[in-house]
């Protein structure tokens, strides 16, 4: 299948990552990935238990060809910098040329004229995410529709801000088809899956010592791949260095149950089950009227946490 799109702002040789997401330009991160997950999870072959074989194909070229790019590009801090300020530019010039900009559909010339910008654009935009990738045949006009909605609020947007512009003029309206522009081929497919790359980042933010946000990525990562031993290993490490050991326990045993040779785990949970007065769980567990006097100590600063990691949390 093609990957033509020769509308909004995909007609000036600019890929509308925004557009293919679905979300507004001035979307935040939390946003994006938000979105991100709902169509992952829409498009990725092990989620789509009732399609045929060519559907998960076409469903799983959307993902790495189109939906994968645009998330890594719009979640980078240095690459969504620099692509917001193209965008920023692409919507001044557009607005001192509005006069030659040609719209297709209803929704977009109904935003070039709504004295209501925002509100208008926003609902606009909620409202095409609701069934965007509903039939994998249509996703790109639905994408081009977005690029459309995406291209006139750039223009009113620039058209507002420049008090010494005057007001841009409403974009004409073309009837017919316009002229294809041909967007440059989508760069191939990354050979790490996306679950792999939340990996990595989880592992970078975890080496800065940067746990929150590692978990975050961790936790995306298994709503799309829950039984992932790497990553539950991953994350039972955040949580014994944020001291939540009873979430570590958890994590490594998920982590050993899905592979008993996962090596994170099989290094820390013994000590981990020591730690918290237990037995490796490989040995039989008996009891003693000496359990009492062997409470862990659950400070949280030179008990368990210095234990394991041999020494106070810094």
């Amino acid at each position: 299948m093609s990957f033509k799109i020769d509308r909004g702002l995909f007609k000036y040789d600019f890929i509308d990552y925004h557009a293919i997401l679905c979300v507004r330009v001035d979307a935040d991160v939390k946003e994006i990935r938000k979105r991100y997950l709902q169509i992952a999870r829409r498009l990725h072959p092990d989620s789509s238990f009732t399609e045929s074989a060519a559907q998960k194909q076409l469903g799983n070229e959307l993902l790495s060809k189109l939906v994968n790019p645009a998330y890594e590009k719009l979640t980078g801090d240095r690459t969504h910098a620099e692509y917001i300020v193209i965008l920023s530019q692409i919507g001044k010039r557009l607005a001192q040329e509005s006069t030659s900009v040609t719209l297709n559909t209803d929704l977009a010339r109904q935003l070039a004229q709504t004295p209501n910008v925002d509100h208008f654009y926003k609902s606009a935009i909620a409202k095409l995410a609701q069934t965007q990738y509903d039939s994998l045949e249509q996703a790109l006009q639905v994408i081009a529709q977005v690029s459309e909605l995406n291209l006139v609020y750039l223009m009113r947007s620039a058209g507002k801000s420049s008090a010494a512009s005057p007001p841009p003029a409403q974009p004409k309206v073309q009837s017919g088809t316009p002229q294809p522009n041909t967007l440059p081929e989508p760069a191939p497919p990354k050979e790490d899956s996306i679950v792999e790359q939340y990996v990595r980042r989880a592992q970078t933010l975890i080496d800065k010592n940067q746990f929150p946000q590692a978990k975050v990525e961790l936790q995306d990562a298994l709503k799309l791949e829950p039984k992932n031993s790497r990553c539950h290993s991953l994350i039972a490490m955040v949580y014994l260095k944020q001291n939540q050991l009873k979430m570590a326990k958890i994590h490594f045993d998920n982590a050993l149950k899905l592979d008993p040779n996962d090596v994170t785990a099989l290094q820390w949970k013994p000590k981990l089950d020591k730690a918290l007065g237990q037995q490796p769980s490989d040995h039989k567990v008996t009891s003693s009227p000496n359990n009492k006097d062997k409470q862990p100590d659950k400070s949280g600063s030179g008990g368990l946490f210095g234990g394991l990691f041999g020494g106070k949390k810094k």
